[in-house]
């Protein structure tokens, strides 16, 4: 089942669409690519790849719009000025979206989260950041330092509080680590700096004791949508059988 939804966001000053895939199970928050629209998921094939669990009632997917051209991809903006257009957007996410999922779902507990590409990043920052809604992440071929968008910020602190690779080290409490993510990347195009930030993510994660899943695909495995369609359901299979999901 399709829903095509939207509302006009207090925070950003428009209209933001966002689709739904589903009937019951647990709410998945989709972070689209650089830039995409809440069609992308389903555009470019991964409703499709995940079909068997929308059928069975394990999740309901709600597939967010970007702001990235507005925040972090907006050449014309500062580093500081970056962070804080994508605040704007956090608190879309916070406190407009994900309120609405929870009465549309009827879920009151904490939801999952995914993204590929740009979408990974921004699901392992909602979820590092935000834990009191987060329970499960899975990132695929994601960058995880702000520069990648900033470039260096110098003592800037609020870009560092967006940049899990620089925050992250710094956190201590519990409660902000003892969550599940599973974090994904391939080796072969395109794959560079992800590669890279993946490991870097993965070292952090096992000096903290932080329980997490770090796959690495082959160097044939591209960073591109076909190869994202089979990372997803393989995944989720896995955590279903874990009763994870």
């Amino acid at each position: 089942m399709t829903n095509d939804t939207s509302f006009y966001s207090q925070s950003l000053n428009r209209e933001m669409k966002f689709q739904k895939y589903g009937y019951a199970g647990k709410p998945i928050l989709v972070f689209p690519s650089s830039g995409g629209s809440s069609y992308e998921f389903a555009d470019f094939g991964m409703i499709d790849a995940c079909q068997s669990f929308i059928d069975r009632g394990l999740l309901q997917f709600y597939t967010a719009d970007s702001y990235d051209n507005d925040s972090w991809l907006n050449l014309g903006l500062s580093g500081h000025e970056k962070v804080e257009a994508h605040a704007r957007y956090e608190a879309y996410i916070l406190h407009e979206l994900i309120p609405y999922i929870a009465y549309d779902s009827q879920w009151y507990g904490k939801i999952a989260v995914t993204g590929c590409s740009m979408g990974a990043f921004h699901a392992i920052n909602f979820a590092l950041r935000h834990p009191d809604v987060f329970d499960l992440t899975i990132a695929m071929s994601g960058v995880y330092d702000a520069r990648f968008f900033t470039g260096e910020f110098g003592d800037d602190l609020a870009v560092y509080y967006q940049s899990p690779l620089d925050y992250l080290p710094h956190t201590h409490d519990a409660w902000y680590l003892d969550q599940y993510r599973l974090v994904a990347v391939g080796q072969g195009a395109w794959e560079g700096p992800h590669i890279v930030d993946t490991r870097k993510l993965e070292h952090v994660f096992q000096e903290k004791g932080i329980p997490g899943w770090f796959d690495y695909w082959g160097p044939d495995v591209a960073h591109d949508w076909p190869w994202w369609q089979k990372q997803l359901p393989y995944f989720l299979t896995a955590l279903a059988n874990q009763g994870i999901i």
